[in-house]
């Protein structure tokens, strides 16, 4: 019975890490990256779209993105997006598309950017720590409720599983954060 708790708390926690992750792929480091574009919002057709559903960005260069707009008319659109998301770049329309030169952070950036990466992880942490307060709240709940055959020692046994699941999802989420912020404040 007390895996049962446990799993659930598994299945729970796993959601604020996976977030992290994503977010993290949108963190601009010295090199380039699609998933830095992915998710920009363009103003195109007079509604707000994802960069990706409207274009294709690709790295030509380990310094560069492409963006390869599936209507040519978006260039500038897409260009004052990119310019508008404050994420330091500089495209430039060329053609049937749009080059953005990825320069190196500076020494203040990186530290901003190693902040907001620390920033984030805490607010997942807080998400992790709160699904475990649910769960422990509910081991609670059922250990009260005469109906359930739930006994102390199921609940204190379930109480250390959820610890031991929390404590081993915020381990994976500092790793995350770790190796980030180690990318970041390289040169």
């Amino acid at each position: 019975m007390s895996s049962d708790y446990a799993k659930a708390a598994k299945g729970a926690m796993a959601k604020p890490i996976e977030y992290y992750q994503k977010e993290l792929r949108g963190i601009r480091t010295g090199r380039a990256s699609t998933a830095l574009l992915e998710y920009l919002k363009v103003d195109a057709y007079g509604s707000s779209c994802d960069l990706r559903d409207i274009a294709a960005v690709s790295v030509p260069e380990p310094t560069q993105l492409l963006v390869k707009p599936f209507d040519p008319t978006l260039r500038s659109e897409i260009a004052k997006a990119i310019e508008s998301a404050d994420l330091g770049l500089n495209p430039m329309v060329e053609g049937n598309s749009v080059r953005v030169n990825m320069p190196a952070p500076s020494a203040d950036r990186r530290s901003q950017l190693a902040g907001q990466v620390k920033k984030m992880a805490e607010e997942s942490r807080i998400a992790i720590r709160n699904e475990r307060r649910d769960v422990l709240r509910q081991i609670d709940a059922d250990l009260k409720d005469k109906s359930s055959s739930l006994s102390e020692d199921d609940a204190k046994r379930a109480k250390s599983e959820v610890e031991d699941v929390t404590k081993s999802h915020i381990g994976e989420l500092d790793d995350l954060c770790d190796k980030k912020v180690v990318e970041i404040e390289q040169i």
